[in-house]
């Protein structure tokens, strides 16, 4: 056999092991996407037609019945921008977020690290400690709504025995949002604390038993070992808690819809209120586009400045 003959079958046999290898990758590309259907259906009707349709609404005027009409481009922007309402609705979301996310994660920690300990019972602590996940947001409201009524809340009978006037906790434009905001921490620390213990009980035993053999003390070990092994899960909580804070809507309707004076008016109680209350649904769209771009942004701005402070194993 020549070698040009030769030349020929191997390169033909190059050929068709090529074409072999193309059509085990159409396969492969159509096998995976049949398994991924379900979810991009999912997907697109419940996530990307609903973005898609909010932006496309948010540039138009709409009957009441959330059909557009009138093309007005980025009025509805400008509008909301110089509404006094929605800017104290930004300046309150903002201030929720600050009451909320510091404080939940701080005092989920704090139980975390005490639910850790190798104490006897510490297992019915624990289950107490994440018992509010169990908890709707109604439910919750409604319990922290008799706590905060002004004639007949606990709260304000605790304060009666030491002679202290009775707050007005949800009527009172100085403590509204706080107390809106105590109410979101309680329901949050369930949640946060079960995810911190879990990275808790993950840090490797090891790096206490070498710190006990040079005679670290508590605080020496929780500032060197504890927080720097536990700060990927921080990471998480503190990312999934803003983000949580920025769409708190249960509790805002329930215990106060947005009062008083639009003290606990959040962006989301207002986009509420304007696409469903008003019917103004090209307005709402814009101002579920403003919470989205802040979540965003925010989101971000967290990966930015947070990750750097990431210590993985």
């Amino acid at each position: 056999m020549s070698m040009t003959n030769t030349a020929q079958i191997i390169e033909t046999g190059l050929i068709d092991l090529e074409q072999v290898k193309k059509k085990q990758r159409i396969k492969s590309f159509f096998k995976g996407m049949a398994f991924l259907l379900p979810s991009i259906i999912l997907f697109s009707v419940f996530l990307f037609y609903p973005m898609f349709r909010t932006i496309y609404l948010s540039f138009f005027l709409t009957k009441a019945n959330g059909d557009p009409t009138v093309f007005v481009g980025l009025e509805n922007y400008i509008n909301i921008f110089s509404s006094p309402i929605f800017l104290r609705s930004m300046k309150s979301t903002f201030l929720f977020v600050l009451y909320t996310v510091p404080a939940s994660v701080i005092v989920s920690l704090f139980l975390a690290i005490i639910a850790n300990e190798k104490l006897k019972g510490i297992g019915f602590f624990r289950t107490v400690y994440s018992s509010t996940m169990g908890v709707s947001v109604a439910a919750a409201s409604v319990f922290w709504l008799y706590l905060f009524n002004p004639s007949m809340g606990l709260l304000n009978q605790i304060l009666g025995t030491f002679g202290i006037e009775a707050i007005g906790w949800l009527t009172d434009p100085k403590w509204a949002l706080i107390s809106v905001s105590i109410t979101t921490i309680w329901m949050n620390v369930g949640f946060t604390f079960l995810i911190l213990l879990g990275g808790l009980q993950s840090i490797d035993s090891s790096l206490y038993e070498s710190a006990d053999i040079e005679g670290a003390g508590y605080l020496y070990k929780l500032r060197k070992i504890t927080i720097p092994m536990l700060s990927p899960t921080m990471f998480f909580v503190i990312t999934v808690t803003i983000i949580n804070a920025f769409q708190s809507f249960g509790q805002i309707d329930i215990l106060t819809q947005g009062g008083p004076i639009n003290e606990t008016n959040l962006i989301v109680y207002s986009l509420y209120r304007e696409a469903f209350v008003n019917y103004k649904f090209g307005s709402a769209s814009a101002q579920a586009i403003v919470l989205f771009i802040l979540i965003l942004l925010m989101t971000a701005l967290q990966f930015k400045l947070g990750e750097r402070k990431v210590h993985y194993q």
